[in-house]
């Protein structure tokens, strides 16, 4: 939000959930913004975030009155970690499937990268990503992250193709955010600085084979009544409408859908 894209049509803004994970109430909230000063939709990307297209802006920057209604749908908890809150995670976990509910892992690591205020300054692209053991995302490349092996462990990730120590499921978003601040150490300050875990000239931690339960690998969720295909996607208000009428929690999906716990009826 505070460093909006000028494209032709206006600003565009990305609005960075974690996991995916967003309430009836934020969703409907952040569609009347879009309607009021955007181009009406919603729109969603690979990463599970959503984006807003067609926004006033002024020397490179929102009105603070679109920053502000932005900021009251509950979707913009932090101004000065915004870039820095890339977390992605299997969009059904806790739901069925899996082998742990990733959520509150996800949910604490986003609140210690908040608290954490070195950890501002991890790019726009520094992405983390949690697998819950189905293998949904084990095949994606993040700078940091974790496999679940079961219900009390995980292996951490480092890069796209490293694999570091297996932690405690509580431990684990401590692990990563320390794992952030270390490559903040090891990238430095200068022009060259890396922007990835992958770009840096040392190891960021001691590496270890990836452990077999690791190796998982899951087919991206079917659309179906429960996870419903947004058109080329897009969140018309229609569709919104649609999708939080049922009032549940949901799940912005990394293949261009929402998962509707209960189904989209």
């Amino acid at each position: 939000m505070l460093r909006p894209w000028p494209a032709e049509d206006g600003a565009l803004v990305r609005v960075r959930l974690i996991g995916g994970q967003v309430s009836a109430a934020a969703l409907r909230a952040l569609s009347w913004v879009s309607q009021e000063h955007g181009d009406g939709d919603l729109h969603l990307t690979s990463r599970a975030n959503l984006q807003l297209r067609g926004l006033p802006h002024e020397a490179g920057r929102l009105p603070e009155r679109v920053v502000s209604a932005i900021e009251s749908t509950g979707l913009l908890p932090s101004r000065s970690h915004e870039l820095a809150r890339n977390v992605m995670a299997s969009p059904a976990t806790g739901l069925g499937g899996g082998r742990v509910d990733l959520r509150p892992i996800s949910a604490e690591l986003d609140r210690l990268l908040c608290a954490a205020p070195r950890l501002a300054a991890l790019g726009g692209r520094f992405l983390f990503v949690l697998d819950d053991g189905r293998g949904d995302l084990a095949d994606r490349a993040p700078d940091l992250g974790l496999v679940a092996l079961d219900d009390a462990s995980a292996q951490l990730r480092l890069g796209s193709t490293g694999w570091g120590d297996t932690v405690g499921i509580g431990e684990a978003a401590g692990a990563l955010v320390d794992l952030a601040a270390r490559f903040l150490d090891l990238r430095g300050e200068s022009v060259a600085a890396a922007w990835h875990v992958d770009e840096l000239d040392s190891p960021l931690a001691a590496s270890h084979p990836r452990d077999p339960r690791a190796q998982v690998h899951q087919e991206p969720l079917p659309y179906g009544p429960d996870h419903v295909a947004a058109p080329d996607g897009v969140l018309a208000p229609d569709l919104v409408a649609h999708l939080t009428a049922p009032g549940h929690d949901l799940v912005v999906t990394p293949w261009r859908g929402v998962l509707v716990p209960g189904g989209a009826r």
